[in-house]
């Protein structure tokens, strides 16, 4: 049995997860990599990776290369003398680094592969109206999320489930995955499963402004799905205009109202302390939304400050 140095690859708060169950489990972790620094927000104020903040706590060894392929950033990481990578929400790897450990390099990617390859897992189930996903850890090759499979778990989807919500359950199935794997490639009990290619795979597209913006003409349950597969982040959102005011709105939480009207789709109806838009079998009810330059807010408190008129709708 070859005891495990674990070089660890990952940058957001999905990876900081796993990585904590590693260390927890008493696996030794060498150096970890992450993203390089950038600015963030309105006073573009350096940001550091959730993971760098956390290896920073531990005191592990650090790299933030800009370029895999950089001849100093790879001697610094063959100079860790790792015998295994684990990756989890990084970025694609040049085969000299995936490469370079005696065990291999392997990543965890959050759906049950080869379903959902790519940048956004989590929110695709959700909005494609899936019941199950799950997470599965693979030997990294040189196209994105296509290698062998070592291992995968599964979860149900629940009813009401916003993305938020199911990446917190997958980061902790991920986590028991992780340790699983590690196991078996540690006992050298390891036996993989090669992907089945297929024409009907789902993909994991990166998410962009034009996929996340809601068209209130669609079916109910597609509405409130992409509300629910993108929310908290990065959100859904549309128009609102209400005479000659036009408005960006993100729309975090929604219900459907199934119910005949005669109203034009789109409409935006408001008592005091609720908002609908008309659709075609029904309404959308609007629970949490954000207006620009303003916090998140309940429906009851965006009607407590602002007034819309019978000609208000939502695009």
């Amino acid at each position: 049995m070859e005891k495990l140095r674990i070089v660890f690859m990952g940058t957001p708060e999905f990876a900081v997860g796993i990585l904590d169950t590693i260390i927890k489990n008493n696996y030794t972790v060498v150096g970890v990599i992450t993203a390089a620094d950038k600015p963030a927000g309105r006073g573009q104020k350096i940001k550091y990776s959730a993971v760098k903040e956390y290896a920073l706590e531990k005191n592990i060894p650090l790299l933030q290369p800009t370029n895999l392929k950089d001849e100093s950033f790879l001697e610094e990481l063959k100079s860790l003398n790792a015998n295994l990578q684990v990756v989890v929400a990084f970025r694609m790897l040049p085969k000299v680094v995936w490469e370079m450990p005696k065990l291999g390099t392997f990543n965890l990617h959050a759906s049950l592969l080869p379903n959902y390859r790519g940048a956004a897992p989590i929110n695709w189930a959700i909005i494609n109206g899936e019941s199950k996903t799950g997470v599965t850890t693979f030997f990294i090759d040189d196209k994105i999320d296509t290698g062998a499979m070592i291992m995968s778990s599964e979860l149900d989807i629940e009813a009401d489930e916003n993305a938020g919500h199911l990446h917190d359950r997958l980061m902790h199935l991920g986590s028991g995955t992780v340790i699983k794997t590690l196991d078996l490639i540690e006992k050298g009990n390891i036996t993989t499963t090669i992907q089945v290619e297929s024409t009907d795979i789902k993909t994991a597209y990166k998410l962009n402004k034009e996929n996340c913006k809601i068209d209130w003409t669609k079916a109910a349950l597609e509405i409130n799905n992409l509300i629910r597969g993108l929310s908290p982040y990065p959100t859904a959102w549309c128009f609102f205009s209400d005479k000659n005011e036009e408005w960006n709105v993100k729309i975090y939480e929604a219900k459907i109202i199934p119910e005949e009207h005669t109203y034009n789709i789109g409409t935006l109806i408001c008592t005091k302390k609720e908002m609908k838009i008309a659709i075609k079998e029904g309404f959308i009810q609007i629970l949490n939304l954000q207006f620009p330059g303003k916090k998140k807010m309940t429906t009851p408190e965006l009607l407590n400050g602002i007034k819309f008129s019978e000609e208000a709708k939502a695009y």
